[in-house]
């Protein structure tokens, strides 16, 4: 049956999700897809564990997270091959992906009651008479919307913090990562058997769209900004709050006084690295005039040693690869240099390094994500010019400088716009948890990693209470009213007026 079908492609066979290999077309497994009841079931489950849950406190929720985080890291082998199996993952990206994913949770773990317990804050200097105080209470049950090109790293990214937080999940994996985020699920199974705590729905994007309509207390989402808006919109039907993390079309800026090998080594990562399907990944590079040839060519270079099919994978998504087609036929019809790669370089599954030289910013290259192996590398006068071209797309998540001015480099990540900059490195804000990860504009809204992203998964609340009486009541009717006016505005002329 698979062999008539696009190898990679999911397909829905008596009521399985059948996932299969991009690279090979073999079918990695078969897994009940939910029902919209089915959903709604989980969910209410997980209202029950989650009392539960909670009810352990920060130290025994560490304690289990810490289990967890060790299983897999005990076990990163045979996940590693599952994700190199399923979305067609080469081992070392696969282990680089883990290694992220396992310090996230394990700062999750040690950092949730520091940031979420309960606190005093300081009181008004017109109501002396109260003490304050701000906890964070988990919110009760999350729905995850995973990706399938970190099928780890980012639902981790979510799931870790809201369970950390005292929260229940159901995670919906994507369809072409099932068997990874069943794996996942299940290791958390043996930590903590006692409750459902953390459950999965499988299924395509109907069973995305009964999460959202399932009344969780939250829905954390990771996919494309067309995906994101329909979320979104399933949401709002129950007021249901939303942290969306959507695409991006990161731009690195190369200033003249760069080190050359090292921002063109950093550019080729962060663009190749997992076959380029990454959302934070590196797409646009404006260099500066005068040192461009030179970078242009330290950046061919490398390129062109890549092998691939060991170190590039296959594009996890077989749809895709008619984007990324279409991308760069764009480019090179609008009349940009060809410096590697080019229409030859789309071989299906694989998509070869591609780099795409003085591109017109009007091409789709420039302002739509390509999600492919591809770089743009583009001239300009100066900062100023760079960051006017990174600013003018859309999308709004990473980026990266290269500079060898400090002073300089920051000021240039502060005006990018950006949830995120990297300076003379690319994605070290992915791997770093505590920091927080999101953007602005059409990559979506919200925060996970750092003290931010455990605070998405719990609600403030305010409590004061009464420490001495009132010197002046005014939150009373029984009062002079005249007077305790004249009273006020003297009293708030002293505190406030100078």
């Amino acid at each position: 049956m698979t062999a008539t079908r696009i190898p990679g492609t999911p397909f829905v066979d008596d009521d399985a999700l059948v996932s299969t290999s991009p690279a090979t077309g073999e079918e990695v497994g078969r897994f009940a897809v939910a029902s919209a009841d089915e959903v709604a079931a989980a969910v209410e489950r997980g209202r029950e564990a989650q009392e539960w849950w909670d009810g352990l406190g920060f130290a025994g929720r560490r304690a289990r997270l810490f289990r967890y985080r060790a299983l897999i890291a005990q076990r990163m082998e045979e996940l590693a091959a599952l994700m190199g199996r399923e979305g067609g993952k080469p081992t070392i990206d696969a282990v680089v992906e883990l290694g992220g994913a396992i310090d996230h949770v394990h700062w999750a773990a040690v950092n949730a009651r520091r940031v979420l317990r309960s606190r005093k804050v300081k009181p008004s200097r017109l109501q002396l008479e109260f003490t304050s105080r701000v906890e964070y209470q988990p919110l009760g049950v999350v729905g995850v919307i995973g990706p399938w090109n970190y099928p780890v790293f980012t639902p981790l990214g979510s799931i870790a913090y809201a369970l950390a937080a005292g929260n229940a999940v159901v995670y919906k994996p994507s369809e072409y990562t099932p068997a990874v985020g069943q794996w996942l699920v299940d290791v958390f199974a043996e930590v903590v058997p006692e409750h459902p705590v953390l459950q999965i729905v499988h299924g395509l994007g109907d069973v995305g769209a009964s999460l959202c309509r399932s009344r969780v207390n939250k829905i954390a989402f990771t996919g494309s900004t067309a995906t994101g808006k329909r979320v979104m919109a399933a949401c709002a039907e129950s007021l249901t709050p939303v942290l969306v993390e959507c695409g991006g079309k990161d731009a690195m800026i190369v200033d003249s006084d760069a080190d050359l090998r090292a921002a063109a080594d950093a550019a080729l990562w962060g663009g190749v690295y997992n076959a380029g399907q990454t959302c934070v990944g590196i797409e646009r590079v404006y260099v500066q005039e005068s040192v461009a040839d030179r970078f242009i060519a330290e950046l061919v270079g490398a390129a062109g040693k890549l092998k691939v099919g060991d170190e590039v994978g296959p594009i996890t998504m077989p749809s895709q690869v008619e984007i990324i087609r279409r991308h760069i036929d764009d480019a090179i019809e609008a009349g940009a240099t060809v410096a590697l790669g080019g229409r030859d370089a789309v071989q299906p599954p694989y998509v070869h390094p591609t780099i795409l030289v003085d591109v017109p910013e009007t091409s789709t290259a420039v302002t739509e994500e390509t999600f492919g192996p591809v770089l743009v590398v583009n001239r300009v006068r100066d900062t100023d010019e760079a960051i006017e071209r990174a600013n003018a797309v859309s999308y709004g998540l990473g980026g990266a400088v290269f500079s060898k001015r400090k002073a300089h480099a920051i000021e240039v990540a502060r005006r990018l716009r950006s949830g995120m900059t990297a300076i003379n490195s690319v994605l070290s804000f992915a791997g770093t948890p505590s920091v927080p990860f999101g953007g602005v504009g059409d990559s979506g809204f919200g925060r996970v990693h750092g003290d931010d992203g455990l605070r998405e998964f719990a609600r403030a609340k305010s409590i004061t209470a009464r420490r001495a009486r009132s010197l002046l009541p005014v939150t009373t009717f029984r009062r002079d009213p005249a007077a305790t006016a004249k009273r006020l505005i003297k009293i708030i002329k002293l505190v406030h007026g100078r």
